[in-house]
């Protein structure tokens, strides 16, 4: 009987053992995360950050050290991307993703943007890489910031602010994009018409959905023109275009000149397609 209860007894525990093991309790995170993501002329700008609150401490000189490095927010380091290459208070930053570590002082902090790589912030101060490196001054924000804050504002095509925000420091950050440039480039690639590619995927396009068949040479023949130099696989296309319009001797010559430019380029597959073509076409 004793032997009974202690066995009992032991599953006893292990039951509930198990189901508070498994229970999915849900609580709120003590430093919630965010995404911000805003569209600037044509570039877009997407953040990532953890909101630690304010939980009557001291903040920057406090729980934020002066001269000392921080992830920007809680949890892991900041996360900031640019679809473009921007200017960040002048200092020129590349297309992509960086992690941001900032050492705040008293009237400014510095910036620091690391590629982004996932891991612990504190390996990216170990790292050999050379950050992207700027200063920002600081101001008293005329309201309490309880919850750490990123926003982006006073919008424009040419750039924006970005205010790194937290109890009653304001740190802004000033975002300047190539939408001017970007446009520029638009407005003389369209301007000036259809490209090599164009017509070369417009002539592929047509002869692979057997369309008109003599506006694809006639594209076809216009993308070689154009190009700086020959390209074997665009010149399969037009050999395959004259033999289907019956064009046998014309096939063959636009033929012989993709297999000698497949040949150079040591690419077997079109050296292969266009020796088979030769030979069909020249018994035509």
């Amino acid at each position: 009987m004793k032997l009974l209860l202690k066995i009992t007894f032991f599953f006893g525990l292990m039951l509930a053992f198990s189901v508070q093991t498994n229970a999915q309790i849900k609580t709120p995170a003590a430093s919630p995360s965010a995404k911000v993501e805003q569209v600037v002329g044509l570039t877009t700008v997407s953040l990532e950050y953890s909101r630690p609150s304010v939980k009557d401490r001291e903040i920057f000189g406090g729980l934020v050290p002066y001269g000392k490095a921080w992830r920007t927010g809680a949890n892991s380091a900041t996360k900031i991307s640019f679809s473009e290459d921007v200017k960040l208070n002048g200092a020129a930053v590349k297309a992509g993703s960086y992690a941001v570590i900032t050492k705040p002082m008293e009237s400014e902090w510095t910036f620091m943007l690391y590629p982004y790589a996932s891991g612990s912030w504190g390996s990216y101060l170990s790292s050999d890489v050379e950050p992207v490196t700027f200063s920002a001054k600081t101001s008293e924000t005329p309201f309490k910031m309880e919850s750490f804050l990123i926003d982006i504002g006073n919008l424009s095509s040419a750039g924006a602010d970005i205010w790194f925000m937290w109890d009653r420091t304001g740190a802004m950050v000033r975002l300047e994009v190539p939408t001017d440039e970007s446009v520029e480039k638009s407005i003389a690639a369209t301007m000036a018409g259809p490209s090599a590619g164009d017509y070369s995927a417009a002539a592929s396009y047509y002869f692979n959905e057997g369309k008109d068949l003599n506006k694809a040479l006639k594209w076809i023949t216009k993308s070689i023109e154009m190009d700086d130099r020959e390209k074997f696989w665009i010149l399969r296309t037009k050999s395959l275009i004259q033999a289907k319009l019956g064009d046998s001797k014309g096939a063959v010559m636009t033929a012989k000149r993709s297999l000698e430019l497949a040949k150079e380029a040591k690419n077997d597959d079109y050296v292969r397609m266009n020796e088979a073509s030769i030979k069909e076409w020249s018994g035509m």
